[in-house]
């Protein structure tokens, strides 16, 4: 074989090798969004549901997972992108995300979303009744600002924006895929295969953030109208830039480059949840008490969102790099468990946190139940091929 034909070979079989470790990766990250959400009904913030008794503990929790959690995931959703993009065409790649993406987030908008804002309503005093007499009031204004209909599906914002995103960014990655054969130019990725230079890919999400943040009212809170762009902790501007990355990343000629830098980005994400935590510790020190505030507070959320993103992609690369019998049926049923995972911790909440119980016994209570309720609709919707079209897994073929 010549060495044209063996490069060929080898660039075929790149694209055929799956990446176990971005599987694992993304079971990891909506295992962590679902303990995230349970603790969200004791923390210091507003949520859905409330409970009597808040937590500092769930508040610190909340804290550090909301830096970086969905960054996380539009990483991986980049990465996925790029793997896809390797053996699908434009139309098939569209279609692909239509059926994964639009129809499951239209779906939950009109019956996941509803009964988490009936809950809200009646645990706020703002609704009394039942379901059924609750959802002709679903359709009662905009949820976010004043009324009910929640236009962004609540946590299935994210699939809508993922869909938005593999649009916009559709032309820029198919440029990449033509102009070079590993969908990154050969200059830029050698640049960032130079100790610690990765970590320079935060400026640009710091930027993003310091630009938009006059959106913030002086006390800190969002304006209304910001709230079409801030989901999740993060505006949409810094998403796209993560979800970029994520495909850039996922090229061979990062891999090695996110291993050798995944445990100094760990390290340097524990020492900067220092100042990061700070205002949480000692109330009242806020990064936004002081000149250029804003700036300082950008860059110190970017930075440390990127060493978190950085060390477990890195440490991912290296140690989870193996596939097992279990690993196909847990990747295949994320998505759905990310769909409905809300939902069932709004409604088993709302029962729990009416208990005598302590703060750490009605979490426990309400993770192992909710986990346990959404299994059982997963291994259920896994049956059927209408569930598994709302639910946006790949339909089984019919055997005769």
């Amino acid at each position: 074989m010549n060495s044209s034909a063996a490069g060929n070979l080898n660039r075929v079989i790149g694209k055929l090798e799956r990446r176990y470790d971005i599987d694992w990766l993304r079971i990891f990250a909506t295992v962590t969004i679902f303990f995230f959400h349970s603790a969200r009904i004791f923390d210091y913030d507003w949520w859905h549901i409330k409970n009597n008794q808040l937590s500092f503990g769930m508040t610190l929790f909340v804290t550090f997972v909301v830096q970086w959690i969905m960054p996380l995931f539009f990483m991986l959703s980049g990465e996925s992108a790029h793997f896809s993009l390797n053996f699908r065409k434009s139309g098939q790649f569209v279609r692909e995300r239509f059926q994964r993406l639009l129809i499951p987030f239209v779906f939950g908008v009109f019956v996941l979303a509803p009964p988490q804002i009936y809950f809200e309503r009646v645990s706020n005093a703002q609704f009394s009744g039942s379901f059924i007499q609750f959802y002709p009031h679903y359709f009662n204004g905009v949820y976010g600002f004043g009324g009910n209909f929640a236009w962004m599906g609540l946590q299935l914002w994210y699939l809508l924006f993922l869909f938005l995103f593999s649009l916009i960014t559709l032309p820029v990655f198919l440029y990449l895929k033509k102009a070079s054969h590993n969908s990154v130019p050969p200059k830029m990725a050698g640049f960032f295969r130079r100790p610690g230079a990765i970590f320079l890919l935060a400026v640009p999400l710091a930027l993003a953030l310091a630009l938009t943040n006059p959106l913030f009212q002086p006390d800190g809170l969002l304006s209304e109208w910001s709230s079409l762009v801030y989901f999740g902790g993060w505006n949409l501007f810094v998403y796209i830039i993560f979800f970029v990355y994520g495909y850039l990343l996922a090229s061979d000629q990062f891999r090695l480059t996110l291993g050798k830098h995944g445990k100094i980005a760990f390290i340097m994400g524990i020492i900067l949840s220092i100042p990061v935590f700070l205002p949480q510790i000692t109330s009242g020190v806020s990064l936004f008490d002081y000149p250029f505030g804003y700036v300082l507070s950008s860059f110190l959320g970017a930075f440390y969102s990127w060493f978190w993103v950085i060390a477990i992609l890195g440490l991912g690369s290296m140690h989870l790099s193996f596939n097992n019998r279990w690993l196909r049926g847990a990747n295949e049923a994320t998505l759905p468990f990310y769909i409905l995972h809300q939902t069932v911790i709004v409604a088993i909440g709302f029962y729990v946190i009416s208990l005598d119980l302590s703060v750490m016994v009605k979490y426990l209570l309400i993770c192992a139940s909710s986990l346990a309720a959404v299994t059982v609709l997963v291994l259920s919707i896994r049956q059927v091929n209408l569930l598994r079209l709302l639910f946006g897994m790949r339909l089984r073929k019919e055997h005769s």
